[in-house]
């Protein structure tokens, strides 16, 4: 017996509504989080790229919690390095 497959976010007819309310709510994230970054010296801006490449790849390497924190702290540690 096969069940018809359908998607889990298969929205009718008000598509628009749900990418304008998504797009509405990244914008304010993205202009809040760029904005704490304007007073960092290049140092911290350094710290907080490896610690957030660190992280990705922590969590992308199927670490879990404990991969992703000891990935962000492994690459916070070589972002402050490199950018001295």
């Amino acid at each position: 017996m096969l069940i018809p497959f359908k998607p889990v976010f298969q929205h009718e007819g008000n598509t628009m509504k749900i990418i304008q309310k998504y797009s509405v709510g990244v914008l304010a994230a993205a202009l809040v989080v760029l904005s704490g970054c304007a007073g960092m010296t290049h140092q911290e801006k350094g710290t907080a790229a490896g610690a957030v490449i660190g992280g990705v790849v922590g969590s992308a390497s199927g670490g879990g919690v404990l991969g992703t924190a000891a990935g962000a702290a492994v690459g916070g540690v070589i972002g402050h390095e490199v950018t001295k």
